[in-house]
């Protein structure tokens, strides 16, 4: 790479805030301009930022067809996360532009915070803390659930679901799981039974998602599932807000076909101020945090700046999503 021909944006608005390392790295052989805003960029203003860059650090930034041919020198589009449905990944095998991701990096992030909204939740830590600050102690009103050997529901048992599931594990909780892709050998290993949605939606206390989201996936909770759901049972999902048909939850909250929710992804983000979901007493909102993490944050760091040094080596970098597109372009400048 060579800092007069080679551009990196980054969109991610905390892509090395945390650990400098990887900017460090890679400012030493690439010239790196980052999104001004302290927000998400539009369409729009993305476009015009990032035209003439050779790579693009993106978050949650749909990356699609008219963007990859807006930017006319787009080798590589490097994905600051996990989940990969915001990148049109045809589009860009289409178009010989190698896409990567962060596989794993925020996993143990996520499960724990996943717990966090799981108790916070059941015991209504939040309304405590809210009502300890303005002094409206109202001690009846916190009276909550235990998840001491309650029954946890995990649809999902991949990298996060499975730690969700052996921490679960501490609590002496039964751990229901389905995943069409997890094999009884895992399931054993994690001390958790495999078995079909619908009983699991039956039988649990808590139901937590961690899917990617897929055509199959999404929507994939709507109003059959959470009638099926125990009406004091609580739905977590730091997964994919899509996952959840959002009206449909909104009105298993208002006619209480279930205990309550804790979420950390929407339909759309952020989430809209005179949402619906903001009225619920019994509803934990976070604004997609779970990753949030000083760990989990320079993981991601760490593995966006290695991919890119082995791009640019014309090495085949390890978090490579479509692997199609090396037969259309080799890696490198």
């Amino acid at each position: 790479m060579k800092n007069d021909k080679v551009k990196i944006f980054v969109s991610s608005k905390t892509f090395g805030k945390i650990c400098k390392k990887p900017i460090e790295l890679l400012e030493k052989v690439a010239l790196i301009e980052r999104n001004p805003y302290d927000r998400k960029m539009s369409k729009e203003e993305l476009i015009r930022m990032a035209k003439d860059a050779d790579i693009l650090v993106v978050g949650n930034d749909r990356i699609d067809g008219e963007v990859m041919d807006e930017c006319e020198r787009l080798r590589l589009i490097a994905r600051h996360g996990i989940g990969i449905d915001n990148i049109d990944l045809k589009a860009a095998t289409e178009r010989g532009i190698i896409v990567t991701y962060t596989p794993q990096a925020n996993s143990e992030s996520v499960a724990d915070f996943t717990i966090g909204l799981m108790i916070s939740l059941s015991r209504k830590i939040i309304k405590a803390n809210n009502d300890t600050k303005s002094g409206n102690i109202k001690v009846t009103e916190y009276i909550g659930t235990e998840v001491y050997k309650k029954t946890l529901g995990v649809i999902g048992l991949g990298a996060v679901g499975s730690r969700v599931a052996k921490r679960a594990k501490g609590f002496d909780m039964r751990v229901l799981a389905y995943d069409p892709y997890a094999s009884k050998e895992v399931a054993g290993k994690l001390g958790v039974e495999l078995v079909d949605k619908d009983y699991l939606l039956k039988e649990s206390d808590f139901v937590t998602l961690h899917v990617p989201l897929t055509p199959e996936t999404k929507g994939m909770i709507g109003e059959r599932e959470l009638k099926l759901m125990k009406e004091t049972a609580f739905l977590i999902n730091t997964s994919r807000g899509k996952v959840i048909v959002q009206d449909a939850l909104v009105k298993a909250l208002e006619e209480g076909w279930i205990a309550g929710a804790a979420l950390d992804v929407f339909e759309s983000e952020p989430l809209e101020i005179d949402s619906p979901l903001t009225k619920f007493k019994n509803v934990v909102l976070a604004p997609h945090a779970a990753s949030a993490s000083k760990e989990a944050r320079s993981e991601m760091a760490n593995i966006v700046a290695d991919s890119l040094i082995s791009f640019s080596r014309g090495e085949v970098p390890k978090t490579l999503v479509n692997r199609d597109v090396v037969e259309v372009r080799k890696p490198g400048f």
